[in-house]
């Protein structure tokens, strides 16, 4: 009998490996970062080739920290930063470019253009979504707009995209899946059919061929290849959702919320999908097997444990992330000052993409105190 399930969880700043035994329990995982990469300001890229190898290398790690094999495993599960872009050759396997991730902003014009017509929530009747730089809609627009020669090839077949969940089953199954909870994050999906929308994909000007089929969140999707080789790959969930479904948010009403990157709140809303008038995201929750699709309102924050990453990393005020709260507990308070981290844009409830990073409220005293 197998002993383990693995989890790959492939996430913002790190891919990570995890077994879990038939309790539940983590029995072994291992774990790698991958480069954060900014050509501009408010852009932020993904070397998706270095995310795939590094999948390949933490796979390698937990069985081996578990002293196991693939024999040892049940099946595969997916979880993954939604939102964030790839294009790929289908042929080849290598991308035309980057992977566009959730945080970045490029696509500000673009989403502006297309409020013209119809205001932010153009799209939300059909997708549950603003138009914003956060879906992956519009950065699919701009791979095709901007890299040459890759809206001739998408037309013609030769081009695929899928958020990060469908790059990771393609590489070990071969094929071009996503689940219900990613798709709704594209801004191309419709609430009630679960399929892609072809009014949006025409303003869009997105060929249906470069995208997935849309699945349910846990159904067998095909066998692994290579380090798990054999092993049936059968659950996908966007980070959040993952998080909503595995901290047992199963009835209407259950909310979860989450710390990471960004923080995210989400709310069972049961098989139905409600509108929000409050800035919220309507969204998929889960979907199992051929059961009803179970839906969920969300409330986004970009940037919260990134801050951490960027004191760490950009500024040099720390060593390590967990020095953070020792480096706070040496003050009384604030002092009245504000950091306001919008990074990547205001998330829920403003959606507003033009807004930037702040410091508020200093005085001069703070400022002597700070410098002293």
């Amino acid at each position: 009998m197998s002993k383990y399930v693995a989890a790959i969880d492939q996430g913002t700043t790190s891919t990570r490996c995890i077994l879990f035994d038939h309790g539940g329990n983590i029995a072994a995982l291992d774990q790698k970062e991958h480069q954060q990469i900014y050509p501009k300001p408010g852009w932020v890229e993904h070397d998706a080739l270095e995310i795939w190898e590094n999948t390949q290398e933490v796979m390698r790690g937990a069985l081996k920290n578990a002293n196991a094999t693939s024999a040892d495993v049940a099946a595969i599960g997916i979880t993954n930063q939604r939102e964030t872009a790839l294009v790929w050759d289908k042929t080849t396997g290598n991308p035309v470019y980057n992977a566009i991730v959730w945080q970045d902003t490029r696509t500000d014009t673009l989403c502006n253009e297309l409020a013209k017509d119809g205001g932010q929530d153009r799209f939300r009747p059909m997708t549950g979504l603003p138009l914003a730089t956060y879906f992956s809609g519009p950065k699919i627009k701009w791979i095709l707009d901007n890299v040459p020669g890759t809206r001739e090839r998408a037309e013609k077949g030769e081009l695929l995209f899928g958020n990060m969940d469908t790059w990771l089953i393609w590489n070990l199954t071969g094929q071009h899946y996503t689940d219900v909870t990613n798709a709704s994050r594209t801004l191309l999906m419709d609430l009630e059919t679960l399929d892609w929308d072809e009014d949006i994909l025409n303003i869009l000007c997105i060929p249906r061929a470069m995208l997935p089929e849309i699945h349910s969140s846990s159904e067998v999707y095909g066998n692994a290849k290579g380090v798990l080789g054999g092993i049936p790959v059968s659950g996908d969930l966007g980070d959040q959702q993952a998080a909503l479904f595995g901290q047992t948010c199963y009835s209407p009403g259950e909310a979860k919320n989450t710390y990471g990157t960004g923080c995210f709140m989400l709310l069972n809303t049961g098989e139905n999908p409600v509108p929000s008038k409050n800035g919220l995201l309507t969204t998929l929750g889960y979907k199992i097997g051929d059961q009803p699709a179970v839906y969920a309102l969300e409330g986004s924050i970009a940037i919260t444990g990134a801050l951490v990453q960027w004191l760490r990393d950009n500024l040099g005020l720390i060593e390590k992330s967990s020095d953070v709260e020792t480096l706070a507990s040496t003050v009384e308070d604030n002092g009245g000052i504000y950091f306001v981290p919008a990074f990547s844009g205001l998330f829920a409830p403003y959606w507003r993409s033009d807004a930037r990073g702040a410091i508020v409220g200093m005085t001069r005293f703070e400022l002597v105190e700070t410098l002293a």
